[in-house]
């Protein structure tokens, strides 16, 4: 069973940055695909970022430029660090954790990231 927690979110300006991280309990950590996804009101989950557990990285197109997803396998951890935010990037972020090809997937509970002056 691996377990996420996300945190981090918050309310910030247009422009402004931050930092979401999202602690992963277990021992598979390192074996992990990782991703984020966030949904905002009235609308579908969309995919973010992803990174694979060799650490190659993904972006939707909406924040290729903007937003940067790492790794800590040391730390068990997965970040997602969004500069030059936009008030159409609020939403609620989720974590997740996967094993490609093998169904496995887990959600962590979200944060909330809210872009308005």
């Amino acid at each position: 069973q691996v377990q996420l927690v996300e945190s981090g979110g918050g309310l910030v300006q247009p422009g402004g940055s931050l930092r979401l991280s999202c602690a992963v309990s277990g021992s598979i950590f390192s074996i992990l695909a990782m991703g984020w996804s966030r949904q905002a009101p009235g609308k579908q989950r969309e995919l973010v970022a992803t990174t694979t557990s060799g650490g190659s990285t993904n972006y939707a197109d909406s924040v290729k430029g903007r937003f940067t997803i790492s790794r800590d396998n040391a730390k068990n951890t997965v970040y997602l660090q969004m500069n030059s935010l936009k008030p159409e990037d609020t939403a609620v972020y989720y974590c997740n954790a996967f094993i490609p090809d093998s169904g496995f997937r887990s959600w962590g509970r979200g944060t909330q990231v809210t872009v308005s002056s």
